[in-house]
């Protein structure tokens, strides 16, 4: 377990990384300090061979009011240069987690403003209590949702993206679901069971085929060349997945109405 006073990253037996947001006394509000180390877990997360999800998680009555006013205080005393390296660093951080090689969970409740938006946009599957809260609420502050904007477009589309940034209203879990911004929504004291039911449910699944799963995506909706390169593309993944050691096994485990080598014991 690695802690600090504003992030908590623990590595448990069954394969999951959990990355805790732990500033619940500033409703989890993020600034370049936690950016940095939230870039550094995801990595670590990534590289570590024991890991197969990353949990994201926050403690506290709230997942992320977005970005520390404190810090936004400081950077408006900053220089434009100032101003744009450390906006990199927080693209480098929803980069990072977006483009992930592992599944990542979010489990989101209370409170997820700004920045926390697209910390969900960039997660794989978010699960949230009924009781979650959001809003792109730059706009009320005089700023853009621009950075996070190329994923939260991603997941809601440029139509519901027009009228959500532009307004900054609150909207709830129900409304986030029906845009597809979040996975499901439960009761807060099913929430835990909920996520442990998808993470479950990932480690049943062969590890090489989820990393090449999440290329395959990102490859599709980023593709602009034609459409013999995709269908070549895709053959090309699918023949390589039948032939390698995890394929085979997968499908040999099938057959014989066996557990594959990665299954593993529910935590």
């Amino acid at each position: 377990m690695t802690t600090n006073d504003t992030l908590i990253y623990t590595e448990k037996p069954n394969g999951v990384a959990e990355i805790t947001l732990n500033r619940p006394e500033l409703r989890n509000a993020f600034d370049s300090h936690l950016i940095q180390k939230l870039i550094s877990v995801f990595k670590q997360a990534e590289s570590s061979p024991t890991v197969r999800v990353i949990l994201l998680q926050a403690n506290g009555k709230h997942f992320s009011a977005g970005a520390d006013i404190h810090w936004m205080k400081g950077m408006a005393q900053a220089s434009y240069e100032e101003n744009f390296e450390d906006a990199k660093q927080l693209a480098l951080m929803l980069s990072t987690i977006n483009y992930l090689a592992k599944p990542v969970v979010a489990k989101v409740h209370g409170a997820a403003f700004g920045g926390a938006i697209g910390l969900i946009a960039c997660s794989d599957i978010v699960i949230a209590s009924e009781d979650t809260k959001l809003s792109l609420s730059e706009v009320k502050l005089g700023l853009s949702p621009a950075t996070i904007s190329p994923y939260v477009i991603d997941a809601i589309g440029a139509r519901a993206a027009r009228r959500l940034f532009i307004t900054g209203e609150v909207f709830s879990a129900d409304k986030a679901l029906s845009l597809g911004l979040i996975s499901e929504i439960t009761t807060n004291d099913k929430l835990d069971d909920e996520v442990n039911t998808i993470i479950n449910s990932i480690l049943n699944n062969g590890p090489i085929a989820l990393t090449k799963t999440k290329e395959l995506i990102h490859h599709i909706t980023s593709e602009t060349t034609s459409h013999e390169s995709l269908v070549d593309y895709t053959c090309k993944l699918i023949a390589e997945l039948r032939v390698s050691e995890e394929g085979q096994e997968g499908l040999g485990a099938f057959l014989e109405k066996r557990a594959p080598n990665w299954r593993r014991t529910k935590p």
